[in-house]
């Protein structure tokens, strides 16, 4: 039994006609006759009298209407439905955002997607990005924006800004009037970092390592400006992505190029490669690769994602 049997005989019931139900399919009667004839079979009972060229239903086709009107009307319902979403009529997304990356780079994202598809909601849920990768990989998220490189086993992945990271020193420090300064320099200071759930906390101090030092962490937390102010109250120094130094007062803090090494800073969105994403998703996706891609990154690589 399928569909088209149900809707089929629920037609000709209504119009008591097998060449009127067949008109109004746009089907030919034969079609009609021989898919109602294989439903009586596979019922084992007969579902009309056929009196003529007309036809009325059995005490059988009585119980069987009550039930395929439903099910026929459930599925038209469904039809419906499904084609509103794959018209993004309708949706929900759950997308991860780390804090300073939520605030720096999707305001804008969010909100032009929201004017072309008003009636898709999106759920931000805000933490660090090996968090919000974790979520991801958990189902608990669609999207997330993570700290980049990504295991690419498990996700897939898009790259949306490439930087490098700069270094805060409050103005009066040593090193406030420097043009660039080696990692290694900064052995014997006082580091302001972001928590360690957040992927720039571990890249930092494996960084330091590397040129030889443990750093000094006096202060941790999960919010970019608060930790500008604290390099800026004297209290450590910090090293922050470009796109965040752009928004420093530097009448009271100098930003420093950091060089030997310079620490990258890439951001990507991913999900997951072996789950099913829903129409608003795959939408989402496409849409913040193109406005990303071209506010963001260098127009060789923003042409490459088209």
């Amino acid at each position: 039994m399928d569909i088209r049997q149900l809707q089929y005989f629920v037609q000709a019931a209504r119009l008591n006609s097998f060449t009127r139900a067949a008109e109004s399919l746009f089907i030919t009667q034969p079609t009609i006759s021989k898919m109602i004839r294989n439903l009586e079979e596979e019922l084992d009972a007969d579902l009309f009298y056929r009196e003529g060229k007309s036809i009325r239903l059995t005490d059988a086709g009585e119980i069987l209407l009550a039930k395929a009107q439903n099910i026929v009307e459930s599925f038209a319902n469904l039809s419906s439905e499904l084609d509103g979403l794959r018209k993004l009529q309708r949706g929900h997304i759950r997308i991860g955002l780390p804090p300073m990356v939520g605030a720096s780079f999707f305001p804008a994202v969010i909100g032009e997607f929201h004017r072309r598809y008003p009636d898709v909601t999106i759920r931000l849920h805000e933490d660090g990005a090996k968090k919000v990768a974790d979520d991801v990989e958990a189902g608990l998220l669609d999207i997330g924006a993570v700290v980049l490189p990504a295991d690419t086993a498990k996700f897939h992945c898009f790259t949306f800004v490439e930087e490098k990271l700069e270094l805060l020193v409050p103005s009066g420090h040593r090193l406030a009037a420097a043009q660039s300064v080696a990692l290694r320099e900064l052995e014997a200071e006082e580091f302001v970092l972001f928590r360690e759930d957040f992927a720039l906390h571990d890249r930092i101090i494996t960084e330091c390592v590397k040129a030889g030092f443990q750093p000094n962490v006096v202060y941790e937390s999960s919010q970019w400006d608060l930790i500008s102010r604290m390099v800026e109250a004297g209290m450590g120094i910090a090293l922050l992505p470009e796109t965040i130094c752009r928004d420093i007062d530097r009448t009271r803090t100098s930003v420093i190029s950091l060089s030997d090494p310079v620490i990258p800073w890439q951001l990507g969105m991913i999900w997951r490669r072996d789950r099913y994403l829903s129409f608003a998703a795959r939408e989402w996706i496409a849409f913040a690769m193109k406005v990303l891609g071209e506010l963001y990154l260098p127009p060789d690589k923003s042409d490459k994602m088209k």
